[in-house]
């Protein structure tokens, strides 16, 4: 064999090898990004996280094969917490509270340069547990348990909005959905809005019998008033009018005989007589 004999491939391996190496490429560089999904893209030769373009969108996308795209969901999720809080008279209360949040999508790529895929333990999860703790040491468990539910609510949304801000996670709601007291706390608290609700029904019926008594007062003066009005304005010339008109309707009845017999000591006629 000559030194200057050079290695020789079987006919047609090198149309292969390139085909190979072709399809191992495209394999590498396309990547198809979901509904309601985004990619960040990570240029390995390029500085990293991609942060000053807007992130890879739904569909199939060609990119380097020395870079990788990390894909996010956008759609609204959901956390849902259980903890532990004290009320504002130090009592345990076992609460369980929901937030529904996503990732700002234009802001997805300092998302993950700054926070990572495990943003929810690092950003959502401590600032919502640190709002509740909060809101609720400032209510009595009776408060918590009845009348400022919807106020502890609102509250805890607008503390963990506060703390997430500029932390690129958007919050749309917290809803608190199941809160625990001690067994004993429950009771007494139960037994004491039964008590006000009781107390709340008598004073209603207590209310409607004195409205019920005043209005009937008002009517039976409101009847005095008007025969008292009546029997002054009543003079003896107006009942002999009314008694000698009375008694000429009276006698162009067909059914009365009218025996004229003197006169009453008012003056009046005296009707007799009928059949």
């Amino acid at each position: 064999m000559k030194q200057d004999q050079q290695l020789q491939f079987p006919k047609g391996i090198v149309p292969i090898i390139i085909l190979v190496i072709i399809i191992i490429t495209l394999f590498k560089s396309a990547v198809t990004i979901g509904a309601g999904e985004a990619g960040v893209l990570w240029k390995r030769f390029g500085g990293g996280v991609v942060t000053d373009q807007p992130p890879l969108g739904e569909g199939f996308h060609l990119v380097a094969p020395w870079n990788d795209v990390i894909i996010y969901e956008l759609r609204q999720q959901e956390l849902t917490e259980k903890m532990k809080v004290l009320s504002s008279n130090g009592l345990d209360i076992q609460l369980e509270a929901t937030a529904w949040y996503q990732p700002e999508y234009e802001k997805l790529g300092m998302l993950h340069k700054t926070k990572g895929e495990n943003y929810l333990d690092r950003v959502l999860k401590p600032a919502i547990r640190s709002a509740t703790r909060s809101v609720v040491g400032r209510y009595t468990p009776e408060q918590i348990y009845s009348s400022k539910r919807d106020a502890i609510q609102q509250e805890i949304f607008d503390e963990t909005k506060n703390i997430i801000k500029d932390q690129y996670v958007q919050l749309n709601e917290v809803l608190v959905r199941d809160v625990t007291l001690p067994d004993a706390i429950k009771n007494a608290i139960e037994r004491k809005l039964g008590q006000e609700q009781e107390s709340l029904e008598y004073k209603f019926r207590l209310e409607k019998a004195q409205k019920e008594a005043e209005k009937q007062r008002i009517e039976a003066q409101g009847k005095a008033d008007a025969n008292k009005i009546l029997s002054a304005s009543l003079t003896d010339k107006i009942l002999q009018d009314k008694g000698i008109e009375a008694t000429l309707k009276l006698s162009q009845s067909p059914n009365t005989k009218v025996v004229v017999i003197g006169s009453s000591k008012d003056g009046l006629p005296l009707i007799l007589g009928n059949n």
